[in-house]
């Protein structure tokens, strides 16, 4: 059997073994039963009785994300989209949960392993500082109070009878806020998935389902890093659900379907370059806003996303004034009935190492003294649901920030247009770093 490791929303999970392997050959000749990841580290529980989310008063206090964890992340993004932009139809990915859980796999790699994850990630400089960033970035994320709901929770499900590196299990608990959890890959694979599938949704509510597919572990499998992230904000000014009427969207050139569209006028920031139009919709809790960017022609996503780069993004965003607006969005919802496997995408910027049973080097995570049960990654799933309506957004497996914006009394010349009647790309961002949390396509408003 090959082995297998699997990313769900993201979550990683790390097997043993290959194919030359005995039957017996999965747990080690003397195995160790999993360390518990120690008292101090664990979550709280929280009142509502769901899992631990990162605490916000572990380790050091929050701070904003650094310029380079920014940079990296953005940079990863726009390339993670490209290999993945054939996707036909509405797609949506969580960059923020993605780096999240690689900056957790990445704490246990080495050598090759580590370099290949570092270059893919963009990291220029240290990669403790890195990880350091992105476990201070989701404190900060998880400690956030007001009217915008924002949980991140991380866990490690492990193999009872593995043995993993104690000093890793201390540092993914501290930083990140993961306890491990004991479960059985080796004889009960199934519920092992089933357990970690109702963790997601009840981290979720109930957003994002199956994380896991039917055999995406078995009993081959040592570890599953798993990372959820749930999001919910109202607008910073609603749209009046009186004003929504159906309203033509063009999904192709020659394809109309007649969709629910919202509708309202006012100062919002918008812009006009490179043949698309941005506008950006701001949350009420004033730290993150929604951006949409639409082409000029009706078939002209293709080519945008293809252009789309970190420093377009930055121009995009750096070009954008406060103007007279009239807004027509179409409600949407991505909840794509299973998940994205990435290892693909993943290869394609070079992570090659990490799926090659006989090189990937995660001694730092587990050190069995036989070779067969070193841990290696097989799969890589991720899932993304995003909800857009009149009075804001709901998203999980994904990651944003609210922002607010200024206001001035309403001129007397005509507003600028901003019809949103063909295929657009939107992205949720941290307005006070400028981090994608979220990003996707619309193709089809009438299309989960």
């Amino acid at each position: 059997m090959n082995p297998k490791l699997a990313l769900v929303p993201l979550a990683l999970s790390l097997s043993a073994c290959d194919a030359r392997c005995s039957p017996d050959s999965g747990r080690s000749s003397s195995p160790t039963p999993m360390p518990s990841a120690p008292t101090a580290n664990a979550s709280p529980t929280r009142t509502d009785g769901s899992s631990p989310a990162v605490p916000a008063n572990s380790a050091q206090p929050s701070r904003p994300a650094s310029g380079a964890l920014v940079a990296s992340t953005n940079a990863f993004c726009t390339d993670l989209w490209g290999a993945i932009r054939d996707t036909q139809g509405n797609l949506a990915i969580s960059p923020a949960s993605i780096v999240t859980a690689l900056a957790m796999t990445l704490g246990g790699a080495r050598g090759d392993t580590a370099s290949e994850l570092k270059r893919a990630l963009h990291i220029g400089g240290s990669v403790d500082d890195f990880i350091a960033s992105t476990g201070e970035l989701v404190r900060t994320w998880n400690a956030g109070s007001g009217p915008t709901v924002l949980r991140v929770a991380n866990k490690l499900f492990g193999e009872k009878t593995y043995a993993f590196e104690q000093p890793y299990v201390d540092k993914t608990g501290q930083i990140f806020g993961a306890p491990l959890e004991p479960v059985d890959f080796l004889k009960a694979a199934e519920s092992a998935r089933k357990l970690i599938n109702d963790w997601v949704a009840k981290e979720t509510q109930d957003r994002i389902k199956d994380l896991i597919p039917a055999n995406g572990v078995d009993d081959q499998t040592r570890l599953a890093l798993v990372n959820a992230i749930y999001f919910k904000a109202e607008w910073e000014d609603p749209f009046q659900l009186a004003a929504t009427k159906p309203a033509p969207f063009s999904v192709t050139a020659t394809d109309k379907k007649d969709v629910p569209t919202m509708n309202r006028t006012g100062y919002l920031r918008h812009g006009v370059q490179d043949g698309v139009k941005i506008l950006e919709l701001p949350y009420k809790s004033g730290d993150s806003s929604m951006v949409l960017v639409l082409p000029d022609a009706i078939d002209g996503l293709g080519g945008v996303e293809k252009a789309m780069t970190p420093k377009a993004i930055d121009r995009w965003m750096r070009d954008l004034k406060f103007e007279r607006v009239s807004v027509a969005l179409p409600r949407f919802e991505i909840d794509p009935p299973s998940s994205i496997e990435l290892r693909t995408a993943l290869g394609k910027l070079g992570v090659k190492t990490a799926f090659d049973r006989n090189k990937a080097d995660f001694r730092d995570i587990g050190n069995p003294p036989d070779p067969a049960d070193r841990l290696v990654i097989s799969k890589v799933f991720h899932k993304s649901f995003v909800k857009l309506d009149e009075k804001g957004t709901e998203a999980a497996g994904g990651t944003a920030v609210v922002m607010a914006r200024a206001g001035s009394a309403p001129p007397k010349d005509p507003p600028k247009e901003f019809k949103a009647d063909h295929p657009f790309l939107f992205f949720l961002r941290d307005t006070r770093s400028g981090l994608i949390l979220f990003m996707g396509r619309v193709a089809d408003p009438t299309v989960k």
